[in-house]
């Protein structure tokens, strides 16, 4: 009795499989590296907004000068 199989073993499907993950792993961290990039500019560009804004529109916000980074980045840090 003989068994057939589809599997090849010559290790070239291995191997295209390999070097096509690789890439994909590749191109997924410069994904991840870009919107990590655009939050950061975003948060920074809202600093730079308050820190723009005069102590009397800052009070109106609630917010002091002294806190407007902690206000920005207060969901990465948890408190």
């Amino acid at each position: 009795m003989t068994y057939q199989t589809t599997m090849t073993t010559t290790g070239f499907g291995t191997s295209a499989q390999t070097v096509l993950a690789r890439v994909g792993a590749f191109f997924s961290i410069i994904g991840q590296a870009m919107i990590a990039n655009s939050t950061g500019q975003r948060r920074l560009d809202e600093v730079t907004a308050l820190q723009a804004k005069s102590d009397a529109e800052l009070a109106a916000m609630n917010i002091k000068r002294d806190d407007i980074v902690h206000h920005v980045f207060k969901d990465l840090y948890g408190f």
